[in-house]
């Protein structure tokens, strides 16, 4: 593939202000050569020692590494002036790919995009794959495969926080960990692995030492592993129901968490009828927030679908809001849904609290403790009192504890995840064949399969399927 020299539009496709063409390959200079004119008198760059000893010549060829010029994109076979651009120049192995890269930063708009894309792929450079340039990149060494993904995570992040656990990610923070302990484990390999190959010379490694050693590295997987669930939310956020009978003010609290007025809001029950999903960033985690139907038995056919579709609503989200009317009190058929709900996780929210003096309050709130089995949160929706309590519960919730700033590596990816089950696995039982008094050979092949679970994730032991999947995810242009 690296005998290939591949180009893409790397921003998004629509009106803006400048696009990007990238063109990654062996060819790359020549392609840009054949289609980039500079402009006389508005390239200051000190020439060359290649433009030194070929006076009058000024290509991108001859242009050094990291270096920005302003030029004209043309049509490579009839010189056709396309664009004014900026061409920039990453030489191999200090780019992106690891190949030679250029970069043309065009004016944004879509026929612009598409002409300058074309000059390239007629001046010899060929479409890429869904995200070759980065698999280039992990295919030249630039990034190993965990942090290959962490480009897409970052590329796709909603929230500040998102982006901090994708950036570490892609600074190599889960890999060194992965690394280190996979480093462990080829150290007690090595030792099990000499003792078998070389009988005579090497003594088998205490059964007690390795225990040991297998055993703290299990404790430092652990660790890890237990950062997986709080992760995967950061990378993929969550789906909170806003649930409960009509007219206790479901539609209300999806616009106090939005800060904005999105679901229509009148005292006439039943007048949600299908489900409105919004976005929120609740404390650093992206929040699919949806207002439901009220669940209820209704004649109305129409209202009905409303109802079917948000119990479907119910049983996919992570958690659900179930919405309560302070003034009127828990009702028998709040008990009912409560009860419906069972299994799932339910935060019950008290609405409506500024139509109640605080001794009222106090009262529905005892009273629905004491039926739910929980305190619900008190808030009222009107006013916005109580909204960012009902937020802190409902990020500790989802995220199994209070929300922090993430400062450290941690697991975002099920395939991690399951690459680090799988070397634990492979761990556990290396214990049962040291306890069980097993032949060493048995224990090495133990401890092999370990270290090659824990390679899937940096992509030292991942296979091709493997790699192809995993970038198909990505953009062209990425």
């Amino acid at each position: 593939m690296s005998e290939d020299t591949v180009a893409a539009i790397a921003t998004p496709i629509g009106q803006a202000g400048i696009g990007v063409i990238r063109v990654s390959g062996d060819a790359a200079l020549a392609v840009a050569d054949r289609i980039f004119r500079p402009k006389p008198g508005r390239d200051r760059q000190a020439p060359t020692a290649m433009e030194e000893r070929t006076p009058g010549t000024k290509r991108p060829s001859d242009f050094a590494s990291h270096t920005v010029h302003f030029g004209v994109a043309v049509d490579p076979a009839t010189g056709e002036p396309l664009d004014e651009v900026l061409l920039t120049v990453f030489r191999a192995p200090h780019s992106y790919t690891g190949e030679d890269t250029v970069e043309l930063s065009c004016h944004g708009g879509p026929a612009i995009l598409r002409k300058i894309l074309n000059a390239a792929l007629d001046a010899g450079a060929h479409p890429p794959e869904a995200g070759e340039f980065t698999k280039r990149a992990f295919l030249n060494g630039r990034l190993d495969l965990a942090q290959a993904e962490a480009v897409n995570d970052l590329i796709r992040a909603q929230t500040d926080e998102a982006c901090r656990v994708a950036l570490l990610q892609l600074e190599g923070s889960l890999s060194k960990k992965v690394r280190e302990a996979a480093s462990t484990l080829a150290g007690i390999l090595a030792r099990v692995e000499a003792s078998i190959d070389f009988p005579d010379d090497v003594e088998e490694p205490l059964p007690e030492d390795t225990r040991a050693s297998v055993s703290l590295l299990i404790e430092e997987l652990n660790a890890l592993l237990a950062t997986a669930d709080r992760g995967r939310v950061y990378r993929e956020g969550a789906r909170v129901a806003i649930a409960g009978r009509p007219n206790v003010g479901k539609s209300s609290l999806l616009n106090a968490l939005l800060r904005q007025s999105r679901a229509i809001v009148t005292p006439i029950p039943g007048a949600t009828r299908d489900t409105i999903e919004e976005t929120v960033n609740l404390k650093g985690v992206p929040v699919v927030a949806i207002d439901t139907a009220g669940l209820r038995e209704t004649p109305d056919e129409v209202e009905s679908l409303g109802v079917r579709r948000a119990e479907e609503t119910i049983e996919r989200a992570h958690i659900v809001i179930l919405a309560l009317d302070a003034q009127a009190g828990l009702t028998e058929e709040d008990l009912t849904l409560h009860a419906r709900m069972a299994g799932k996780r339910v935060l019950a929210v008290l609405n409506k609290a500024d139509l109640l003096s605080e001794d009222e309050i106090g009262r529905v709130l005892d009273d629905a403790a004491k039926r739910l089995g929980a305190s619900p949160t008190v808030v009222s929706a009107l006013t916005g009192a109580g909204i960012e309590a009902l937020e802190d519960r409902m990020a500790e919730m989802i995220l199994g504890g209070p929300a922090l700033t993430v400062e450290s590596a941690m697991v975002t990816n099920v395939r991690h995840k399951r690459a680090i089950e799988s070397a634990l696995a492979g761990l556990s039982h290396a214990l049962q064949t040291l306890d069980a008094g097993r032949p060493v050979d048995l224990l090495s092949v133990d401890l092999m399969a370990a270290r090659n679970s824990l390679g899937e994730i940096t992509g030292e032991t991942a296979t091709e399927d493997l790699i192809d999947d995993i970038f198909s995810e990505f953009c062209i242009g990425k």
